[in-house]
């Protein structure tokens, strides 16, 4: 649904139905990943509050992790994967799964701005326990809190959506499409004509889209259309993170 479309609506409530809608702004599903691996991280959760405590100590590794075609469609989580690579009983067996679940749980906050981290892959390599203070939420803690301290040792960078966009436009209007896809931090990657027009496809920030609808028009005299549909993740520039995670965080 496009801007078009909820700005119909909102009229439609107002008119029909006299609800007056709170409209805020668009929001982007930012996301977050690493760009180094982190060969070995280590981590005690060690808590004494009298009679028995907690006690869990993990050892993992972080990498970069692109899911094939594959794990995609086989849904899931295709964006982390969890190895266990613990030998000798190190670590009992029914602490593993609390291991892997803390770090799922941790990977919903990131480092650079809290938004969800993807495309990781988390190894267990070793651990310690206790007898009798070791328990699976002792270890749930141990490999949240190793993922925190971890990432920010990997390179942490912010992700933003990308969009293909695809404008369809009279020849004469060519010049002001392509102009304005340039201004929003768009690349054009192909021109072709298509029945007496001209279409221009591109990759485009989402961030960048809002409002397109109507700038498009008066660009085009309201001869021009166009589509967009997710492409892909691509890392946010320097300049542009600073921006989003001040606006985020307050900083």
């Amino acid at each position: 649904m496009g801007e078009l479309h909820l700005d119909v609506l909102v009229d439609r409530m107002k008119r029909e139905f006299k609800v007056e809608a709170n409209v805020g702004a668009p929001q982007v599903a930012y996301r977050e990943t690493i760009r180094k691996p982190v060969e070995k991280y280590e981590y005690t959760h060690k808590k004494q509050t009298g009679g028995s405590g907690q006690f869990a100590k993990v050892i993992i590794a972080l990498e970069p992790y692109t899911p094939t075609e594959e794990e995609v469609e086989e849904g899931g989580n295709p964006a982390y994967t969890f190895a266990n690579e613990v030998t000798g009983g190190r670590v009992p067996k029914e602490y593993i799964p609390s291991v892997d679940a803390g770090i799922q749980d941790a990977m919903q906050y990131g480092t650079v701005a809290g938004y969800p981290l993807v495309n990781i892959k988390a190894t267990l390599l070793d651990g310690q326990y206790h007898d009798v203070d070791s328990s699976e939420m002792a270890f749930k803690i141990a490999g949240s809190m190793a993922l925190k301290e971890a990432v920010q040792k990997a390179k942490p960078v912010l992700l933003e959506p990308m969009m293909a966009v695809e404008v369809t436009t009279p020849e004469e209007y060519m010049g002001e499409v392509i102009g304005d896809i340039n201004s929003r931090r768009g690349q054009v990657s192909s021109m072709e004509d298509r029945t007496g027009v001209k279409v221009v496809k591109s990759l485009v920030p989402l961030s960048e889209m809002f409002g397109y609808v109507g700038d498009l028009r008066s660009k085009t005299q309201g001869r021009a259309n166009y589509s967009m549909i997710f492409d892909s993740y691509a890392e946010v520039p320097s300049s542009v993170a600073q921006e989003i995670i001040a606006d985020r965080t307050g900083a």
